[in-house]
């Protein structure tokens, strides 16, 4: 990939976490366990609490991914490799982080994925805040999945490549 092509997908990831970011602060900032646990029962105390780790995580490794993509931006000469490193990051840590979260509270149903219908199916029926903050987010960490499709696995078999050429 050239380097055009590299800077411009980071530009364009980069301006894309933002406001996945904001939002997930803001939701973070003004939502607490009591809030969220209206039954307080043993099965939603876990769910919520499961729940709110998850978009922790999320929102840490979205705001590294930011971080080093401005980092990468800022360079006076552009690194097409450190770029390339971030955005493999990203899309292992930030996007992976979405559609895999540990606690599994929320999972994506590949059967709605193109029907137009939401394809986030939640464990237990959560609160409409709770709901609402993962349907508006998920928009974002699809395109980011699309465009970094790519990091997936071709990233890694390029440098495994490039490595053995470098050793022989």
């Amino acid at each position: 990939m050239s380097a055009a092509n590299v800077q411009k997908i980071c530009e364009s990831t980069r301006e894309k976490l933002k406001p996945a970011i904001d939002r997930i602060e803001q939701f973070l900032n003004e939502n607490a366990l009591p809030e969220l646990d209206q039954n307080q029962t043993e099965e939603s105390t876990t769910f919520y609490k499961g729940f709110l780790s998850d978009l922790r995580h999320l929102l840490v490794f979205s705001e590294v991914s930011y971080e080093k993509l401005g980092v990468v931006l800022r360079r006076a000469n552009f690194d097409i490799d450190f770029a390339e490193k971030a955005l493999y990051n990203t899309y292992h840590q930030s996007v992976n982080s979405f559609f895999y979260p540990k606690n599994e509270c929320y999972s994506e149903d590949g059967r709605y994925a193109y029907t137009g219908q939401d394809a986030i199916r939640f464990r237990d029926k959560p609160i409409r805040a709770v709901r609402d903050v993962i349907l508006e987010i998920s928009k974002t960490y699809e395109e980011l999945r699309d465009d970094l499709a790519f990091y997936e696995s071709d990233y890694l078999t390029q440098r495994r490549m490039q490595n053995q050429r470098n050793h022989a």
